[in-house]
């Protein structure tokens, strides 16, 4: 692979990518238009993203937390962060947002 990336690097990614398709759907599905109003998602999603970015920085500053070099792409974003983890800080929080809209529609439609 280019730049001496091997198969186990991408395993981050491939969480990520695996966390988003399997509540992408739910969009789709029961048509709750989270991902229509990307204001609002952001606005909720931001600032806890923000916070947990910088406990991630201090935490890596401090040594208490690392990020396995073999499982990571390598690129590395502000604060010493990898990418893979900034991007987990975006789209953990979309993939709960839509799996609860979803858990809130299906008992919407039991309790009927």
């Amino acid at each position: 692979m280019s730049q001496g990336l091997e198969l186990a690097n991408w395993s981050y990614v491939a969480m990520l990518l695996f966390t988003l398709i399997a509540s992408w759907w739910l969009e789709f599905a029961f048509k709750f238009k989270v991902l229509r109003r990307p204001k609002k998602l952001l606005l909720s999603i931001l600032p806890v993203s923000a916070f947990f970015l910088l406990w991630d920085a201090f935490a890596i500053f401090q040594k208490h937390w690392t990020f396995d070099p073999d499982q990571i792409l390598g690129f590395y974003g502000p604060l010493n962060i990898p990418l893979e983890e900034f991007a987990f800080f975006v789209i953990i929080p979309i993939a709960a947002i839509l799996t609860l809209e979803g858990v809130k529609v299906v008992l919407q439609r039991l309790k009927r």
